[in-house]
Parts: C-alpha cells; sequence; structure tokens
C-alpha cells in the first residue's frame, strides 16, 4: 500500500510537471502571436490550472516578459532573472521551457532591461490576459480560492465572465464552489437587458438563498420598469431576508455556546476551590496565565527551544544576582509540530496543579474557614505571580500559533462554525464530566466531598482532611490551567490574561451556586447565551454586558444561593 500510495503520488507530480510544461509552452506561443490566435492561446491557458503561468501572465501585464531574437530570427520570450552581475545583467529565463537562455556554445547569455523589448500588451490583449488570470484561480487546486474567485467575478457585474463560469461549472467537483459559481452567474444575469432572463436569475437566487445578493436585488427591482422582475425581487428578497435571520438566530445561538464552554472552562475550576473549599482563591487568575504560559514554552520546546535569563536587583560579593533556564527546541515540521498541543493540554493541567499544590501549601493552609484572609492573602499571591510572569516572559503579550486543524471553519446551511470554538465546546464537555465521575464516583471524591461538608467529622473519621485539601485545591488549579490552554488558542498570552477572567469565573460561581458543578454549567451556558443575544438586539457590545450585569445583581437580590443553592445541616 505504501509503494502504490507513492507511485501515485510520483504519478501526481509527472502529471502535474507535464501541465506547467505544456502551459508555457502554450503561453510562449500567445506572447509572439497576434489577432484571433493569440485570444485562443490565452482561452486555453486559463484552463490549464498552472501557477507557473499564473505568475508569467501577470508578469507579462507588468511588461516583464521580453522577446529575445535568435540569429536564426526566431523571437523567444524571456524574464529576467532579479540577480545582477557587476555590469547590472542578469540571466534570462526561457518561457518555453524554463531553461536559461544560452548561445551555440552553451553559454548563458544575460542582459540589461533595457537590451530586449516588451512583449506586446495593449489595452485590449491586457483586458483579455486578465481574463486569463481570473479563468486560472478558478482552476486552482485549492476549493477555498476557486470559491472566492468565483464571488469575485459574480461582484464584478461584467458580463463577459458569464461563458468563464459556464464553461468552469461543468467541470467543478465541489459543491461549495458549485453554488458560490451559480450565484455569481445569477448576480452576472441580473444585468441582462431580457426581462425573462433575470427573472430566471432571481429566481436563482432565491432557491440558493444567497446572502450577498441582497442588495443587487434591490438595485434590479428599482431599475427594472418590467412588473415581473419586481414581484419576482421582491419575494426573492423577502426570501433571503427570512433566512439571513434563520442564520443569525442559529449563529447567535452557536456564539452563545461557545462563549459558555469558554466561561464554563475557566469557573470551573473556582467552583472547586471557592465553591466547594470556601476559598476566595483571587489568584485564581493566575492559575490560567500558567496553564496558557506552558502552552507557549511547549510550542516554543517544539520549534526552536525557550529559555530566559533573569537578573535580580540584589548584589553577592558586588555582583549581581541573575540566573536562567534553556530548553533545547526539538525542531519539529509538520504533524509533529502540530501535535504540539496535545502535548501541552497535560502538561498545562500538571503545571497549574502543581502552583496550586504550592501555594495551598505555603499560604492556603493557614487560612481556611477565614475567608477575608484568604482573600487578601491570595490577591498578595496574585500581584507576586503576575511579576514573576513579567521577569520570565516580558511584559508583553506573547503570540501562541494555533495548530493548523484548528483553524479554519465549517458552514452548515449558511451558519458558520468555528473549528476552535467547536473544540471548546467538546472540551468544556469532557471536563465537566470528568470533573463530575471524580467527584461522585471515586473515593477521592468521596472523601473531598466529606471534607467539604464537614471537615472535623471527617477528620473524627480518619480522613487525611490536609492530604484531601491539597489534592483538593491542586485538581481545581489544573482545570483552570487547562482553561489557560485553550485560551491561549483564542488570543494573545499575557501576565494579566487571568485578570480579564477572574471577575466573569466568580460571577458564574455565584450565580450557578456556591459549590454546584452543575449550578456553573447551567449558570455559564445563561450567561454566555444572555450575553450574545443582548449583543445581537443592542448592537453594542457594552450595553449588552451593563444589562447582563445588571440583571444578575438583580437575580441575586431576589435569589441569594444561586440557581442552586447548596443545602446542609451545618450551622456554618
Amino acid at each position: 500500500m505504501a509503494l502504490l500510495a507513492g507511485l501515485g503520488g510520483l504519478a501526481h507530480l509527472s502529471a502535474a510537471e507535464g501541465n506547467d510544461a505544456t502551459a508555457r509552452r502554450l503561453l510562449a506561443q500567445a506572447v509572439v502571436s497576434t489577432g484571433p490566435a493569440q485570444q485562443k492561446l490565452l482561452a486555453q491557458l486559463g484552463d490549464s490550472g498552472s501557477p507557473a503561468v499564473r505568475d508569467l501572465l501577470a508578469a507579462w501585464t507588468r511588461d516583464e516578459i521580453l522577446i529575445y531574437e535568435a540569429p536564426d530570427g526566431s523571437h523567444v520570450p524571456v524574464v529576467l532573472e532579479e540577480q545582477q552581475d557587476a555590469a547590472g545583467k542578469a540571466r534570462a529565463v526561457r518561457i518555453d521551457n524554463s531553461q536559461y537562455l544560452a548561445d551555440a556554445q552553451h553559454h548563458e547569455l544575460r542582459f540589461a532591461s533595457g537590451d530586449l523589448n516588451a512583449g506586446d500588451s495593449d489595452m485590449r490583449l491586457r483586458g483579455a490576459i486578465q481574463q486569463a488570470l481570473d479563468s486560472l484561480t478558478l482552476a486552482d487546486p485549492d476549493p477555498d480560492a476557486r470559491r472566492s474567485a468565483a464571488v469575485k467575478l459574480g461582484n464584478s457585474q461584467k458580463k463577459q465572465y458569464i461563458p468563464i463560469l459556464q464553461a468552469r461549472r461543468g467541470r467543478e467537483p465541489d459543491a461549495a464552489v458549485r453554488k458560490a459559481i451559480d450565484e455569481s452567474l445569477a448576480l452576472l444575469q441580473l444585468g441582462d437587458a431580457d426581462a425573462a432572463v433575470q427573472v430566471a436569475a432571481i429566481t436563482r437566487l432565491a432557491e440558493l438563498q444567497a446572502l450577498g445578493s441582497v442588495d443587487a436585488l434591490r438595485r434590479a427591482v428599482a431599475a427594472s420598469p418590467d412588473p415581473r422582475v419586481k414581484e419576482a425581487g421582491r419575494r426573492a428578497v423577502q426570501s433571503i431576508e427570512q433566512h439571513i435571520s434563520t442564520v443569525n438566530f442559529f449563529g447567535t445561538i452557536f456564539r452563545g455556546i461557545s462563549l459558555g464552554s469558554i466561561l464554563l472552562v475557566v469557573a470551573l475550576g473556582l467552583a472547586i476551590t471557592f465553591g466547594l473549599m470556601g476559598i476566595i482563591n483571587m489568584a485564581h487568575g493566575e492559575m490560567i496565565a500558567v496553564g496558557a504560559y506552558t502552552s507557549y514554552v511547549v510550542q516554543n520546546v517544539f520549534g526552536s527551544g525557550f529559555g530566559f535569563h533573569i537578573t535580580l536587583p540584589f548584589s553577592f560579593g558586588g555582583q549581581l544576582l541573575a540566573f536562567g533556564f534553556t530548553l533545547p527546541g526539538l525542531n519539529a515540521t509538520g504533524w509533529w509540530y502540530e501535535s504540539y498541543f496535545l502535548f501541552a493540554l497535560p502538561l498545562s493541567f500538571l503545571m497549574a496543579a502543581l502552583a496550586g499544590l504550592a501555594v495551598e501549601r505555603s499560604v492556603i493552609q493557614f487560612l481556611y474557614r477565614r475567608p477575608l484572609e484568604s482573600l487578601l492573602a491570595t490577591w498578595g499571591v496574585s500581584l507576586v505571580m503576575q511579576q514573576l510572569f513579567r521577569m520570565v516572559f516580558g511584559a508583553n503579550n506573547v503570540q501562541v500559533n494555533s495548530p493548523s486543524w484548528l483553524l479554519g471553519h465549517f458552514s452548515l446551511d449558511d451558519v458558520s462554525f468555528g473549528y476552535n470554538r467547536v473544540f471548546v465546546i467538546a472540551f468544556a464537555i469532557v471536563i465537566v464530566l470528568g470533573t463530575w465521575l471524580l467527584l461522585t464516583k471515586t473515593p477521592l471524591g468521596l472523601l473531598i466531598r466529606a471534607v467539604m461538608q464537614n471537615r472535623d467529622m471527617a477528620s473524627c473519621m480518619g480522613v487525611r482532611t490536609q492530604r484531601v485539601n491539597m489534592m483538593t485545591f491542586a485538581f481545581g488549579s489544573g482545570l483552570a490551567g487547562l482553561a489557560g490552554a485553550f485560551l491561549s488558542q483564542i488570543g494573545n498570552v499575557g501576565p494579566s490574561l487571568g485578570q480579564n477572567y477572574i471577575i466573569d469565573s466568580f460571577m458564574v460561581v455565584v450565580v450557578g451556586g456556591v459549590g454546584s458543578i452543575v449550578g456553573t454549567v447551567c449558570s455559564a451556558f445563561g450567561i454566555g447565551a444572555a450575553d450574545q443575544v443582548l449583543q445581537q438586539v443592542l448592537g453594542s457590545p457594552v450595553m449588552g454586558k451593563i444589562i447582563v450585569l445588571a440583571t444578575i445583581i438583580l437575580f441575586l437580590q431576589w435569589k441569594p444561593g444561586g440557581l442552586f443553592s447548596t443545602r446542609s445541616r451545618s450551622l456554618d
């Protein structure tokens, strides 16, 4: 199978090389031809799909294709290399075979730009060349490039593109590109003088639910005196606007779910440390930043490596104290480099969990049941960690590049779904399910619930409460690290990354009900959906957030315990 795949790849490569060679010969003939023969050759070039010919045609429009008159009287089209020698001359590359131009003794010839005449390119010829370029783009191997080219031709309002699009329509294998070509053809036919053709084009646009055709339809209706065109255009505009409303509705719902998933991933760790443990952890945002910076370090390790050097403002023996650390890079490429994020996820959890464990052992263990003191202490820890981030990674934001499998989007009935947004939704579902299983189906979860409900009674029953506290806080911090790993894929990473989400995290946990994982899930999705709907309705992101915040304040006045308040017989 590997041998067959290799032979198939070689066959495809050979076919592509043969197509380029044939197209180059056609272009060389077109440069030295005139009249209808030249137009026919340009039309054939438009169907070749050769990237090399596309560049050469663009060079022709810039008068960069030159004509060399050979000793036998033949004319050879060439282009000059950019690199010149000391005399200001460059080697000439033949258009027909991409070889360097040489004399009878096989010595390479060099020319200055003024030594050779440029190929003819009058206004009419430039138009034909541009049509060939547009046709080449329609034959591009990339479906997205073909689709963009079809949309561009449809918006040009030039009827001479109709035969080009019709010819490409019959050979197009991709359904999305065929739809774009159909839309472009209908848009171009809107300008036809025949009312019957206009009505057919309007009907076709309505059938295709072409979102970008509303303005063109309105212009066509306003310009046409024919009542059939006006009635068909009115119905088409009404149908497409209804479709746009449906697309916007489901798009808003999807954005609300994705925003709710981000809030859920960010707040779930806080639901453990604050909701279950009762610790007001103001350093939760920095645990998010630890996960994000871990992704940055892993990305650099898969690349050229990572290192830092810190000089402290202290001296010993007359010398400033300094230290540094260097991790060698793997210099990975291709799919191996693209897989760095799969390694970054567990490492982000681990590093944030270790950071949380250190905070718990050094600060939090002395502050249980002292919420105000824990708030002030963790706020101080937050400031210290932010300064550490600045010392190691710098004060400026760093960029974490998303792997290719998280870039782009797909569409269902014109509703766009970004891969990174879909990933965070699935990511949130997995995290919530894993947290629920840990807390309800494992011995560790039983111990966590016992300690959180009644610490003294659990201790009397022989439970090692300090160890449970350590593991619980580390687990909550690790969840925050996972949130940071994903947030690194949708924005830049900086020392204050966590501070942008700490308020939203507390808001989600409090609205859902302190100590309730189910409440945290419902609160996150509810707040996310409400925020996106209000932004869509009001047209102002700031006003939408203000109304959401005011609504939450009023809700907590009515129900201080949140959506799912925890019931207990404890007198605390």
